[in-house]
C-alpha cells in the first residue's frame, strides 16, 4: 500500500507535513510494503501544471493520503479517484505514517469536512 504526504521539502522521511496539499512543493509516497521513500514534485495547477493532486498520486499508484485536514471539494476529487483520505496528520512524513499505522488518524468522509457546515448541507445532493 502506498499513502501520500504533501510536503514542504526533499528530505524523506524528516520532511515536514504541509498545511495545504494542492499548494505544497512536493509529495512523499511512501510504500507500507517495502518502506521505499520517492519524493515527487508537486506539478499540479495550484503550481502552474495541468493536473490536480489526486492525478499525481494515481499515477505513482497512491491508496491513501494523509494530510492536515482538506475540503469538501477536496475530498471528493479523489474519492473520485478512489484515493481514501485520512486527516490529522502532523508533524514529519515519519510522524504521519506512524500515525496512520497505529490507526491514530481519522477517515476524512464528506460528511465531516470542515465540520459544522457540511453536516447542514448533507441532504443538499
Amino acid at each position: 500500500m502506498k499513502v501520500c504526504i504533501p510536503t514542504m521539502g526533499e528530505n524523506g522521511l524528516n520532511n515536514f507535513v504541509g498545511e495545504h496539499f494542492g499548494r505544497v512543493p512536493t509529495y512523499t509516497i511512501v510504500d507500507l510494503d517495502t518502506d521505499d521513500v520517492k519524493v515527487i514534485p508537486n506539478t499540479s495547477h495550484h503550481m502552474g501544471g495541468q493536473v490536480d493532486p489526486p492525478q499525481i498520486m494515481v499515477k505513482e499508484g497512491v491508496n491513501v493520503m494523509l494530510c492536515q485536514g482538506l475540503g469538501r471539494r477536496a475530498i471528493t476529487m479523489f474519492e473520485e479517484f478512489g484515493i481514501e483520505v485520512y486527516i490529522g496528520a502532523s508533524g514529519t512524513v515519519k510522524d504521519a505514517v506512524d500515525a496512520f499505522k497505529q490507526g491514530r488518524l481519522q477517515k476524512a468522509s464528506i460528511n465531516d469536512a470542515c465540520g459544522q457546515h457540511a453536516f447542514r448541507d448533507r441532504h443538499h445532493h
